[in-house]
C-alpha cells in the first residue's frame, strides 16, 4: 500500500532503503550514455563560440567546459529540482538529503564535486604510472577504480556511496512508490 508521501507525490520517506547496487550501477551506465550527448553538444557549442579550429588549441577550456561545467550544471539542476535525472527516473532511484528532504543547489553541487571520487584516484594512479597516453590502460584503470568504489558501498551501514555520506545525501529505492503526478 502506498505511503501518504507517495500519494502526495513527495520524496520517499527517510527510512526508505538504498537501491540494490546492480540497479545503481545500471543507472550509472545509462547516465554515462546520456552524458555523452550532453558533453558532445556542450563541446560543440564551446568550439563554435570560441572559434576553436583544433582540439589541442584551447584544450583546457574545452575539457573544463565539457567534462566539469556541463555535467556539473546538468546534475545540480536535476538533483536540486526533482531529485532525479532521467536515468534515475527510469531505474526508480531518488536522491534526497539524509533526513528525506529535497537537495538545495549548494548541496547538489557539493555532491557533484565529491562524486568525482569515483574517478580521481584511478586517474591519479594512471597519471603516476605514465598510462595517461594509453587509452586501453586508462580505461582499465578507470573501470577497476569505479568497480572498487562501487563495491566499497557494501561497507557503509546503509549501503550508500561514500560521497553521499560525506554530503549528507542518500539514494533511495522508489520501486514501491507510484510516480508523482504532474
Amino acid at each position: 500500500m502506498p505511503t501518504p508521501n507517495a500519494q502526495a507525490g513527495l520524496a520517499p520517506p527517510p527510512g526508505a532503503l538504498a537501491p540494490p547496487l546492480r540497479r545503481r550501477l545500471a543507472c550509472f551506465l545509462y547516465e554515462g550514455v546520456l552524458l555523452f550527448g550532453v558533453v558532445f553538444v556542450c563541446a560543440l557549442i564551446y568550439s563554435v563560440l570560441t572559434d576553436q579550429r583544433h582540439a589541442m588549441v584551447g584544450r583546457l577550456g574545452l575539457l573544463l567546459t565539457a567534462f566539469v561545467l556541463a555535467p556539473g550544471v546538468y546534475f545540480t539542476w536535476y538533483w536540486s529540482g526533482s531529485g532525479q535525472t532521467l536515468p534515475m527516473q527510469t531505474w526508480r532511484i531518488h536522491l534526497q538529503t539524509a533526513d528525506g528532504r529535497r537537495l538545495t543547489r549548494a548541496r547538489a553541487l557539493g555532491r557533484y564535486l565529491t562524486a568525482w571520487i569515483w574517478f580521481l584516484p584511478a586517474l591519479a594512479l594512471a597519471w603516476l604510472a605514465g598510462w595517461h597516453d594509453s587509452g586501453a590502460h586508462l580505461a582499465a584503470v578507470l573501470a577497476a577504480g569505479v568497480a572498487l568504489y562501487a563495491l566499497s558501498s557494501k561497507l557503509h551501514p546503509q549501503r550508500q556511496f561514500w560521497h553521499d555520506a560525506l554530503c549528507g545525501t542518500r539514494l533511495v529505492d522508489t520501486r514501491g512508490t507510484p510516480p508523482a503526478r504532474a
